[in-house]
């Protein structure tokens, strides 16, 4: 099965996503299953993540309504808040709910670096593994040695890095991002999403521009800890639904075929424990 393990939905009117406004024209708009099962059906692809974009429960909650209505999302990685005393039994609730595969705290816009570190977060990360959820950690480059202390404390999470962790690839750094990666893969279980790279690349972007991030990955995390995805809708920003595909499926041409199952979508059924 072919899988995008990276996926958004919302519906404007619920109000709850900040970061969206107007002048992110092309995105500022209500997206849902309709508008994306046509990509899926070119692509060959059965099944989704559905990835939160709000840090609300209640959009959360609403995912998960959109996952009983629609087979084809496979699963939820919703949101709790990681500071309320009650985060873990929040997740405790949120859990009794099969669909619910994940959760991801917006990490790329807190303000303080070191926010994972807090001790507050403790009930959170230990009620993510009680409840044999997977974390994804949506962030950026600068963030790549804190993640790589928290995952030295809780080495038995389930993690996957969103976007490859955003390298800035429009300005060509290459360098600092490479090493921490490394680190990340060499030092810990984590996986990494192919997905994401486009919009942090010049209006311009090549396939050749994003070449050396894509084939670092391919060479420290390796393709059996490789998950693909397209970050719909934000991936509209600077790409098609279908040239992202076309240009991963380029990127990935020296793999093996074995590899290229795992990479595109067998790696997220297993990395997710995803419902058939």
């Amino acid at each position: 099965m072919k899988i995008d393990a990276h996926q958004h939905f919302w519906a404007l009117e619920r109000g709850d996503y900040g970061w969206l406004t107007p002048e992110l024209k092309p995105i500022y708009r209500d997206f849902l299953p309709d508008d994306l099962q046509p990509n899926l059906r070119r692509a060959g692809i059965e099944g989704t993540v559905l990835v939160q974009a709000a840090p609300t429960v209640a959009e959360t909650e609403y995912l998960l309504s959109l996952a009983a209505e629609n087979s084809f999302i496979k699963g939820v990685v919703g949101w709790v808040d990681f500071d309320a005393p009650d985060a873990a039994q929040e997740i405790a609730k949120l859990a009794g709910n099969p669909a619910l595969v994940g959760l991801r705290p917006m990490i790329q816009d807190i303000d303080d670096p070191n926010w994972m570190l807090g001790g507050t977060l403790a009930p959170a990360f230990q009620a993510i593994q009680h409840f044999d959820l997977a974390f994804d950690a949506l962030v950026l480059p600068k963030h790549l040695g804190q993640l790589l202390e928290l995952l030295k404390r809780y080495p038995n999470m389930r993690t996957v890095i969103d976007h490859g962790a955003k390298p800035e690839i429009r300005d060509s750094a290459f360098s600092d991002w490479a090493t921490g990666m490394a680190a990340l893969a060499n030092g810990t279980n984590a996986y990494c999403k192919l997905s994401g790279l486009v919009t942090e690349a010049a209006r311009d972007w090549t396939t050749e521009n994003l070449r050396p991030y894509v084939d670092h990955l391919l060479d420290t995390f390796g393709p059996q800890r490789l998950i693909w995805g397209s970050d719909w809708p934000v991936c509209t920003l600077a790409s098609s639904y279908d040239r992202w595909v076309d240009t991963t499926e380029t990127l990935l041409a020296t793999q093996t075929d074995a590899d290229l199952v795992a990479i595109l979508g067998g790696n997220a059924a297993n990395f997710y424990n995803l419902r058939n």
